[in-house]
C-alpha cells in the first residue's frame, strides 16, 4: 500500500515535484522524489537502512559488473554492506578506495578509477557506485561520464552537503589546481540512494557544511524555508531525524525544480552558485581540503549578501539574519583574513560564471529572489572583498571567522 505526499511546486511558475511514500513494511518507509531531469528521469530514494536491500540497487544496474567508488573514511563504515547488497544482486563486484579530501578531486585519481574499469574489464552495460561525500560523487560521476563515453551509475552520499546538494542535477568533475571544479561533465545519475542512518557518523564540521547548502535554498527561491531554518536551526544542529529529513526533502524539490527547468546552467540554474564564486576562491586560495566545501560557501553567502547591500538590492537585515543563522551551525561568516583582494580577483577572474572576460555573480535582489548579473561595478566588488579586510584590521578580536581554526 502507499500515499503519494505531495509539496507541489515551491515557486510560482516552477515545475511540479512529488514525493511518493511507500510503506514497506510496518517498520520501513521509504520516500521517492523523481527529477525530471531533460537528459533522464531518476529517483532520489530517502529510507533508513537502505544500503542492506539489494531491491534498491538492482533496478539501476543494467550489467553484470560494478565498481565501487569510495574512501578509506567512508569504505570502512559502509562498504562490506554495501558489496553484500550488490553481490545479492548477482553482480560481479570491484572496489576502489581514494585517499579521503577534497585535495584527491584530481586528474590523478579519476586516472586511478579509470585504471580500475580497464583492469577489470568493464563495458558499457558495467555500472559505477559513488558511496561518499561531495567528493567521490563528483569524481565517480565524472569517471562514469567518460568511461566508454558514459556508463550508468548510482549516487550512494554519505554527507548531508552531497544529499542536498552535489548526488542531484548530474554536476560532475575534478578540480585544476587553478580553479574548483573546472574539468567535468552534466551527466546524470540513474538513481540517488540516501540511507538516512550514515548521516550519523557525520561528525559536526560536515554536518554544519551541508546545513550551508540547505540555508542556501532559502536565499535564492524559497522564503518560507529560510523562515523555516531560522525557527528549527538549533534541531538540525542536534541532529533531529525529523527535522533533518524535511530539510533534505525540501532541499532536494527545491534543487530538482532548478535543474527540471535548466539542466544545463543556461541560466536559472546557476542561482545555485549563490556565495560560490567567492567560496570557490577561498577554497582554492587557501588549499583545497583546508576549508570544507559548505564552510567556504557559508562565508562566501555572506560576501555575496554584503555586496547586495552595497548595490542598493537588498536591505542589510537580511544579511544580518543570514550571518546569525549560518553561526547558529558554527559555520564562518567571514573569509579567511589572510586572503588578499588580489587573491580573490586571480581565483574569480577563472570561475566558471566568467563568459568573454566578464565575471557574472549571484547576488540577491531580495530574500529568495536569486539573480545571475554582471551588472555591477569593479568598485563595488573592490569595496566588497575590503569591507572584511579592513573589519580585521580594525577589531581583530571581534572578526567571526574560522570557529575551528580559533581552537
Amino acid at each position: 500500500m502507499g500515499f503519494v505526499a505531495g509539496f507541489g511546486s515551491l515557486r510560482k511558475g516552477g515545475r511540479r515535484c512529488s514525493v511518493a511514500m511507500t510503506s514497506v513494511s510496518p517498520a520501513e518507509r521509504t520516500r521517492v522524489l523523481e527529477v525530471k531531469a531533460e537528459s533522464r528521469t531518476y529517483p532520489i530514494i530517502f529510507g533508513d537502512g537502505l544500503l542492506g536491500d539489494p531491491a534498491n540497487f538492482s533496478p539501476y544496474l543494467p550489467g553484470d559488473k560494478v565498481l565501487v567508488v569510495t574512501n578509506e573514511t567512508v569504505g570502512p563504515l559502509y562498504l562490506s554492506k554495501l558489496r553484500e547488497s550488490l553481490t545479492a544482486t548477482g553482480k560481479n563486484i570491484f572496489t576502489i578506495e581514494l585517499p579521503d579530501g577534497e585535495q584527491y578531486k584530481s586528474m590523478e585519481w579519476l586516472n586511478a578509477i579509470l585504471d580500475k574499469c580497464m583492469e577489470h574489464k568493464l563495458d558499457r552495460k558495467s555500472s559505477l557506485v559513488a558511496l561518499g561525500g561531495g567528493v567521490v560523487g563528483d569524481i565517480t560521476g565524472f569517471a562514469a561520464a567518460c568511461f566508454v563515453r558514459g556508463v550508468p551509475f548510482i549516487q550512494v552520499p554519505t554527507t548531508l552537503l552531497a544529499v542536498v546538494d552535489s548526488s542531484v542535477g548530474g554536476k560532475t568533475a575534478v578540480n585544476h589546481p587553478k580553479g574548483k571544479n573546472m574539468i567535468g561533465a552534466f551527466y546524470q545519475p540513474r538513481a540517488v540512494v540516501v540511507d538516512t542512518a550514515v548521516l550519523s557518523t557525520l561528525d559536526d564540521r560536515q554536518l554544519a557544511a551541508g546545513i550551508a547548502e540547505i540555508v542556501k535554498y532559502g536565499l535564492i527561491r524559497d522564503e518560507p524555508f529560510f523562515r523555516w531554518c531560522e525557527e528549527n536551526m538549533d534541531a538540525m544542529v542536534a541532529r533531529d531525524p525529523a527535522t533533518l529529513l524535511y530539510a533534505m526533502e525540501r532541499s532536494c524539490i527545491n534543487k530538482a525544480e532548478v535543474v527540471e527547468a535548466d539542466e544545463k546552467e543556461g541560466g536559472v540554474r546557476a542561482t545555485l552558485n549563490l556565495g560560490h564564486t567567492f567560496g570557490h576562491a577561498i577554497e582554492a586560495s587557501m588549499g583545497y581540503g583546508q576549508w570544507l566545501h559548505g564552510e567556504a560557501v557559508a562565508a562566501g553567502m555572506v560576501m555575496a549578501c554584503e555586496m547586495s547591500v552595497r548595490l542598493g538590492w537588498l536591505d542589510e537585515s537580511v544579511t544580518k539574519r543570514t550571518e546569525k543563522l549560518l553561526a547558529r551551525a558554527s559555520l564562518p561568516i567571514r573569509p579567511p583574513p589572510s586572503m588578499a583582494i588580489e587573491e580573490f580577483m586571480t581565483y574569480m577572474s577563472v570561475d566558471k560564471k566568467v563568459e568573454s572576460g566578464v565575471l557574472k555573480l549571484i547576488l540577491l535582489k531580495g530574500l529568495g529572489d536569486a539573480v545571475v548579473t554582471a551588472d555591477f561595478s569593479k568598485e563595488i566588488l573592490y569595496d566588497t572583498i575590503m569591507y572584511y579586510q579592513d573589519l580585521f584590521r580594525e577589531k581583530p578580536e571581534e572578526y567571526d571567522n574560522y570557529l575551528i581554526l580559533k581552537s
